[in-house]
């Protein structure tokens, strides 16, 4: 039976890196929420395992075989596999409207959504520490993105500790168009194995101490960004203004009627709410 399923943007409301470990990973400390704008994978019965894609954004993704759909396949292929069953071939059809390498977890919201659908072919339903796993080896954002709503994110991505009472929050999400490289902007910290760098979220509930300290690193890269974030914080209404993630994606929260940043014709924005 055919199926959709919703990938929802990412949106880091806060991402502290406390520094780099000796294993050469980053120990992150991230608020997490989700939008209701993202992508759409739609499920449907084949006679082998095939991905086909639309929308905005999808000349731009890798080949099939690449995609990191492609990637989840073959997780749940090894948790079913562990499990006495098989998956199905299926098709799976990905309409892309959120742009490409824009810290907001579109292909890690892809990646879960994908698992999900895939395990739900097979008959495995909820989430445990197996799958779990996997969904780390995937990507560090794609535990939080199958867990799907607000959390307090640690770790490399595997701490996933739930917000209660979360939002929402009426946003403005900005993105230049320029794609950032999750790996390049830490390449940019230069931080050594074993160097701290900033302190953890001190308070869950106060964003007055929340901050992105990927910011300053992104926009060394990407300048726009500063950009961005300069004519968000200037428009009339905005109550914050932050980077989400690794960039380029900026978010400006406000309450009350939605304001009018000045954009650039090119940019893409969307209005979206904050769960």
């Amino acid at each position: 039976m055919a199926f959709s399923l919703f990938a929802p943007a990412k949106v880091n409301l806060a991402l502290h890196v406390l520094g780099r470990r000796a294993d050469g990973y980053h120990e992150l400390d991230s608020i997490v929420g989700f939008a209701d704008i993202g992508d759409r994978l739609d499920f449907s019965p084949s006679d082998a395992f095939a991905i086909t894609a639309e929308g905005r954004f999808a000349a731009a993704l890798p080949p099939p075989g690449e995609n990191i759909i492609a990637g989840a396949w073959k997780a749940a292929g090894r948790i079913a596999s562990a499990r006495g069953t098989l998956l199905p071939p299926v098709s799976v059809h990905l309409v892309k409207n959120l742009p490409l390498a824009s810290g907001i977890g579109g292909g890690s919201a892809n990646a879960a959504a994908a698992l999900r659908g895939f395990l739900r072919l097979a008959g495995i339903t909820g989430l445990d520490p197996e799958i779990m796993a996997e969904g780390l080896a995937l990507g560090a954002d794609v535990p939080v993105c199958l867990a799907g709503r607000a959390c307090r994110m640690r770790g490399v991505g595997e701490r996933i500790t739930p917000l209660e009472g979360f939002g929402p929050l009426k946003a403005i999400l900005v993105n230049p168009l320029v794609e950032v490289s999750t790996a390049a902007v830490f390449r940019q910290l230069a931080l050594a194995p074993g160097q701290g760098l900033g302190e953890a979220i001190r308070d869950e509930r106060d964003p007055s101490g929340w901050r992105n300290d990927l910011a300053a690193a992104a926009a060394a890269i990407a300048p726009v960004i500063g950009e961005v974030l300069e004519r968000l914080v200037s428009a009339p209404g905005v109550k914050r203004a932050f980077m989400s993630g690794s960039g380029a994606t900026c978010v400006a929260l406000y309450e009350g009627e939605a304001p009018a940043p000045r954009l650039e014709p090119g940019w893409w924005s969307a209005r979206a709410v904050i769960r």
